[in-house]
């Protein structure tokens, strides 16, 4: 894999990271539970017909600790619309994993002009007691990787701590992502966003991995029903949670010809 070109945006004071990559129409990209500390095969799934930005969350990998002035949902609401107007995505394609997909959402519902088409890969932000998802903060740290990917080892290989890197930075950028992650859905999960959902009039293609083990599969159909546009579902099969993780080019291809 080739290195993406990188841009540094500055929102609400803290330096962040853009990834751009590939040609063609943008797409853009908005990571899940715990960030992209590299880029992973997936984005280079979707380079090869799109050009894909990559913007990181505050606190996520190469958001620096711009969490740490995101008090309110609204707060982090307005960070990443911000987020996605420095990346230059105004008026582009999105897709979003996990908790990433839950603020892609917020952003379509409230400025449903800054969307063309939405791809949603699990979106965090529902809660219903009947069928709780999971909760990541509670688990312990060597069960997590089996629960968020259907293959344990492709969370660890992007988790890994690489050549170069500064091995005492790596893992406090990791711990930083899951507490950015926390402070906007802890404990439940649970943002109310169906309230906003029916506010989505952007084409909407709900993906989901066949073994996803934090968020239920049920929460699909509910988003579905919920969403005030046209929307489609597809299982991942082998996937988990992170299914752009553990199946690339089955979530890339889907998303691609959805977007076309």
């Amino acid at each position: 894999m080739t290195e993406p070109e990188l841009l540094t945006v500055e929102i609400n004071g803290f330096p962040t990271r853009i990834w751009r990559k590939g040609s063609g129409k943008p797409l853009g990209f908005l990571a899940g539970f715990g960030g992209l500390p590299r880029w992973v095969p997936f984005l280079d799934a979707l380079a090869a017909k799109r050009t894909v930005i990559v913007p990181s969350l505050p606190g996520f990998p190469g958001g620096d600790r711009g969490h740490s002035v995101l008090d309110t949902h609204l707060d982090w609401v307005l960070a990443t619309r911000r987020l996605l107007g420095a990346a230059g995505l105004d008026g582009a394609d999105l897709a979003a994993s996990s908790v990433g997909a839950s603020l892609a959402a917020e952003v379509a519902a409230l400025w449903p002009e800054t969307r063309r088409k939405l791809a949603l890969i699990a979106p965090f932000g529902l809660f219903d007691e009947r069928d709780p998802p999971t909760d990541p903060w509670a688990q312990r740290m060597t069960d997590l990787p089996g629960l968020l990917t259907a293959d344990p080892e492709r969370w660890k290989a992007l988790k890994a701590v690489p050549e170069g890197a500064n091995s005492v930075e790596w893992p406090i950028e990791q711990t930083r992502a899951s507490e950015a992650a926390a402070r906007i859905f802890w404990p439940l999960g649970n943002t109310r966003l169906e309230k906003r959902l029916p506010l989505v009039s952007a084409p909407t293609l709900l993906l989901w991995g066949e073994q996803d083990r934090i968020m239920p599969r049920s929460y699909a159909a509910r988003i579905a029903g919920l969403l005030g546009g046209p929307s489609e579902t597809r299982i991942i099969p082998g996937a988990g949670h992170l299914a752009e993780l553990d199946a690339p080019e089955a979530v890339a291809a889907a998303i691609l010809a959805f977007t076309e």
